[in-house]
């Protein structure tokens, strides 16, 4: 005697619960706007009651369309570019896409260049962009391609459809902390100046120095690493009146913190420090390091939000900035002496 396998639910098995036709459940689907949210939200909870996987391959022969987003990565190995470029890839396939991605080891003209014509001849519908380099953005700017291309991070002005999060607000947030804690010396160490993050952190670092009447001293340049944190924080030790440091990421903070323990200042009580990202491990270093978190799950939803509202031929206009949060931890506190 034998016994069959379960039967796989189809899409009428989800209209049946949900009380809808087929043709509802297969608007949901595909993204149709013009679905009650709560009928909606009905079709989705009986699809995820029932185990309902729809047959994507099947969806693209009847719409003429390949169903595929491509995503360029441009600097996998840094916590936020990661942090995005998995969210936007998970985001691609809950919108009922395949994402298709292309992560580059060098950032030149070229490679990007290349990048984008291997995803056109997948026959992608949309193409992500998590660029924050130069080079990058300005082969967005230059690329003439056939499908809506969404860039996210860097140079917003460089690109028609962008998303990102409000990078000046985040550095005034974090320089603004330190000055109300009573700090007048605040020494930035800036990520590198061909990506526009890092311009846009010493923009608003700068701009709360000057709302606070006071004229910084130049940052000191660092190129994302802990490595290059800590070369900026021996610096940061030949500068007796520092009592505060803004660092454009967590990576550099921890090499910031470092050599300050090094060269023997205290953190928060001779010196404060606060960092860029909220990395997972910014709770867990001694001290806790006071930071700027990025919702990078928010930012990669609306990417696939807006490429995929393009790609329906949905009227868009210019997405808001994601607006970053202080996240207050134990390596920031009042000076403990008095600049001279």
């Amino acid at each position: 005697m034998t016994t069959s396998a379960a039967k796989a639910p189809v899409m009428a098995d989800v209209a049946r619960l949900a009380g809808v036709s087929h043709q509802t459940v297969s608007r949901v689907i595909n993204g149709s706007s013009s679905i009650k949210p709560e009928t909606r939200e009905r079709v989705l909870q009986a699809i995820e009651r029932l185990g309902y996987r729809p047959n994507t391959a099947a969806r693209a022969l009847v719409r003429g369309r390949s169903g595929i987003i491509g995503v360029i990565g441009t600097a996998r190995t840094l916590f936020g570019p990661m942090s995005i470029h998995r969210t936007v890839e998970d985001a691609a396939r809950a919108a009922g896409f395949f994402a298709t991605s292309v992560s580059l080891s060098e950032v030149t003209r070229q490679a990007l260049s290349d990048a984008t014509e291997h995803l056109m001849r997948v026959g992608v519908e949309g193409i992500v962009m998590i660029a924050g380099h130069d080079e990058a953005l300005e082969v967005v700017r230059t690329q003439r391609s056939r499908v809506p291309f969404v860039v996210v991070e860097g140079d917003l002005s460089k690109a028609s459809l962008t998303v990102g999060v409000d990078q000046v607000l985040g550095a005034r947030m974090a320089t603004e902390h330190l000055l109300g804690l009573g700090h007048r010396e605040v020494v930035h160490v800036s990520g590198p100046l061909n990506w526009a993050e890092a311009r846009a952190r010493v923009d608003g670092w700068r701009l709360a120095m000057g709302g606070a009447g006071l004229r910084p001293v130049e940052p000191v340049s660092g190129d994302w690493s802990s490595r290059s944190g800590y070369v900026a924080g021996r610096r940061i030790c030949e500068m007796p009146g520092v009592t505060a440091v803004f660092a454009a990421n967590d990576q550099m903070a921890i090499g910031v913190l470092r050599a300050l323990q090094e060269c023997g200042r205290r953190v928060p009580g001779d010196i404060s420090v606060v960092g860029f990202d909220d990395v997972p491990e910014a709770a867990y270093l001694i001290p806790p390091l006071t930071t700027i978190r990025q919702d990078f799950e928010a930012v990669g939803r609306r990417a696939i939000e807006v490429v995929t509202q393009a790609i329906r031929g949905v009227e868009l206009h210019p997405s808001p900035l994601v607006v970053p949060t202080l996240v207050v931890r134990e390596s920031t506190a009042t000076p403990t002496r008095t600049e001279t």
